[in-house]
């Protein structure tokens, strides 16, 4: 067994717990950043082969540079092999953030996927606090608040109940210069803001426990929607097809927050693209089925129409006919 310092030995703990039982690859996410490196070498001290990924998103002009010295780094702490991938990254309106993370996971899901790898990604308890501010300045439910989960599919965030401070104290005697992303200290970001203006005034003004609160409002949100989420799938099982139409009374004494999850899956389902389909829409949808006046009919995202007919709720690619209305 390899000699590690305590603070590796925490943060090597915490990552063995993410990995225990899994046989296939395991690759760590590294951009050159602090929590990253930390990440880096807590799994590179276990006691099987860990690989990594860097992932360019060519968005500053040294990114190629910066990728090539994170993979350096991540070799000399004993990960191997480290892979350098370039991204393509396209914005759909909202945002470089948005459109460099959809970019990194798609990649990062294709490696994985291609390799039966997990993938261990760095975040803090810090991050999850900002992101769960994010969800609520959004406004968008539950799931928003809900944060980053420990893990989903082959991702693992090992680090998400540690302090950022931590995490990072680890790399105080390793033989690394971890890279400062200017993206995280420029104002034109969002989570920049949240990061180094608000989350400083909420803690001065509400004491230092802020990050920890809204990481535990995460946990308990993402427990909230997941059992809602269930609840949501299992009525969506009983229902009809789409092209046969759903029953409008069958919906309509749901809950709420089951029924408009019921009603956003049956949209996804006819096309609707996920990153597309706002509140706003399934509110729209909503409507069709608990204020029926005769609306209609809905055209959501992703060119599919909504529209309702004899009591019962179609969602299509195209209009599923001409004939009369619902008058009830």
């Amino acid at each position: 067994m390899k000699t590690v310092s305590p603070e590796l030995h925490r943060l090597r703990s915490a990552v063995s717990r993410h990995v225990d039982g899994h046989e296939g690859a395991i690759l760590v996410a590294c951009s050159g950043g602090p929590d990253s490196l930390a990440l880096a070498a807590a799994a590179a001290a276990l006691d099987r082969p860990v690989g990594g990924v860097v992932v360019d998103h060519g968005l500053q002009p040294a990114s190629a540079d910066v990728a090539r010295r994170a993979a350096a780094q991540c070799m000399s702490l004993g990960l191997a092999p480290v892979e350098v991938v370039r991204v393509r990254v396209e914005s759909r309106g909202d945002g470089p953030e948005a459109a460099a993370r959809r970019a990194r996971y798609g990649e990062l899901g294709r490696l994985a996927e291609a390799q039966g790898a997990l993938v261990l990604l760095g975040h803090t308890l810090d991050d999850q606090a900002e992101t769960v501010l994010l969800g609520l300045a959004r406004g968008s439910g539950v799931r928003s608040l809900a944060g980053m989960p420990p893990q989903r599919g082959p991702f693992r965030r090992p680090f998400l109940g540690m302090r950022r401070h931590d995490v990072r104290a680890v790399l105080a005697g390793l033989p690394v210069a971890a890279w400062d992303d200017p993206h995280n200290d420029d104002p034109a970001y969002l989570r920049s803001r949240v990061r180094h203006r608000l989350l400083p005034v909420l803690e001065a003004e509400l004491g230092p426990g802020v990050a920890t609160a809204l990481a535990r409002t995460a946990d308990l949100a993402r427990r909230d929607a997941d059992a809602l989420d269930a609840w949501a799938a299992t009525v969506g099982q009983d229902l009809p097809s789409l092209d046969a139409g759903w029953p409008a009374d069958d919906l309509v004494d749901l809950p709420a927050a089951v029924r408009t999850r019921v009603l956003r899956s049956g949209a996804l389902a006819a096309g609707s693209p996920a990153n597309d389909l706002t509140a706003v829409h399934v509110a729209e949808l909503d409507g069709m089925v608990t204020d029926w006046h005769g609306q209609g009919p809905l055209h959501l995202p992703g060119r599919v129409i909504a529209h309702r007919r004899c009591g019962r709720l179609y969602l299509t690619g195209e209009p599923h006919g001409t004939g009369e209305r619902d008058g009830a």
